[in-house]
């Protein structure tokens, strides 16, 4: 009896606390969906470059993206909610990016994702967000491709960016080599690998050659290229006013070294792309004077809503002054928030058309309109390196 006693307990004990187990799943389940359980968080996934080529994109934007959280938290939360941040490594590729969305959103149950950080590793995270009708904020692509399918002409219902894109970058470096260094011949020096690196030469060279510039030449690299002497050695030969160079601070950093190396002082421009601490590291301070890059904002401008994100994240980082990648992280984190609150519940289908109608939200780079393409109408920075230091030099308005 006594044996069948303890027999009909532990049956009994077990029925209460497979019960308990599946109602905490259920809950659980409904924390990570956004659903209105109480005490529960908002899941928000991070697709991110925290390592490989562009580690320090990654390393920045989750920085930025981690003081919106905790500053929003600190404020009560969304809809009473506290948001909790997932990080996902994409290793710096695209076929990674791709499979850290899958994680984020099967296992990890976001209702949305910001990054990648690059237009090609974004570009293997969209058509997972598409397929699982997630949203997906872009923390840097640039590429017009990402909101829009270039085969259809169909805008991507569910991918949206933080970031201005190519065709105005493009203009903004050309007119700026046109008018304010009054170059009229440039050789134009592309990342083939890269299709951000692409869609910047492309919009650059139509404004440069469309005023009336000369491109002398076109030449081309690939990421984790070294090498460049034999390129450079053609481009000198060339003699350019200036020397426009769309590409990611790695290799930006060793050909500016390499071509200083080789006697070329005429101005290098370029793009976001080089918004790393590191290209000042590889190129050298004394290399990088004379050089030129479009960017999302200026740590030196004077606006309220940056002296007060700068101040933050410096607060929140030893003193470390924000590069753009950590202020877009920022900002991306903000304008999903910004549209969590407006759909008034976590749900991936209404956070959607919030995003579609975000109108004049001011963020650290700016006040944000996210036009009928799901890009942002905003301004760009010029920004000049002097001792290795970026320094402010003009503001563009679209």
């Amino acid at each position: 009896m006594k044996k069948l006693g303890a027999i009909i307990l532990s049956a009994v004990l077990t029925a209460v606390l497979a019960s308990g187990c599946g109602n905490n799943t259920e809950n659980s389940g409904n924390s990570a969906s956004g659903g209105n359980t109480a005490g529960g968080t908002i899941k928000i996934g991070a697709d991110l470059e925290l390592t490989g080529g562009q580690a320090s994109f990654g390393d920045s934007v989750s920085k930025g993206a981690k003081l919106a959280v905790d500053e929003i938290n600190a404020a009560g939360g969304v809809l009473g909610k506290q948001l909790e941040l997932i990080v996902a490594d994409n290793a710096s590729k695209s076929e990674e990016a791709t499979q850290a969305a899958q994680k984020l959103i099967t296992s990890d149950k976001v209702v949305t994702i910001i990054g990648a950080s690059t237009s090609t590793n974004t570009l293997g995270i969209v058509p997972v967000a598409t397929e699982k009708k997630i949203p997906l904020v872009s923390v840097g692509a640039t590429n017009p491709k990402v909101t829009v399918d270039e085969r259809s002409g169909n805008v991507n219902e569910y991918v949206f960016r933080a970031a201005f894109i190519d065709p105005f970058q493009g203009e903004v470096m050309a007119n700026f080599a046109l008018d304010s260094l009054k170059a009229k011949t440039a050789v134009i020096y592309t990342d083939t690998s890269s299709d951000y690196s692409k869609g910047l030469q492309k919009f650059f060279e139509e404004t440069f050659k469309g005023k009336g510039g000369e491109v002398l030449s076109q030449e081309s690299y690939q990421q984790k290229d070294s090498d460049f002497k034999a390129v450079l050695t053609r481009i000198k030969a060339t003699n350019p006013d200036v020397i426009y160079l769309p590409g990611y601070y790695e290799e930006v950093g060793k050909i500016v070294k390499q071509a200083r190396e080789m006697g070329i002082t005429v101005p290098f421009l370029g793009g976001d792309g080089w918004d790393s601490p590191q290209l000042v590291e590889i190129a050298g301070a004394a290399a990088l004077d004379n050089t030129f890059m479009s960017n999302h904002y200026s740590s030196e401008d004077t606006a309220p809503e940056v002296t007060s994100f700068v101040d933050a994240y410096k607060a929140a980082n030893g003193g470390a002054v924000p590069d753009g990648m950590a202020a877009l992280g920022y900002d991306a984190l903000k304008l999903v928030a910004d549209a969590i609150t407006r759909a008034g519940e976590a749900d991936p289908a209404k956070i959607t058309e919030a995003l579609a109608a975000t109108k004049d939200l001011q963020l650290a780079t700016g006040k944000i309109t996210l036009n009928d393409k799901h890009d942002p109408v905003k301004a760009a920075v010029v920004l000049k390196f002097v001792d290795g230091k970026q320094t402010f030099e003009t503001k563009v308005n679209p």
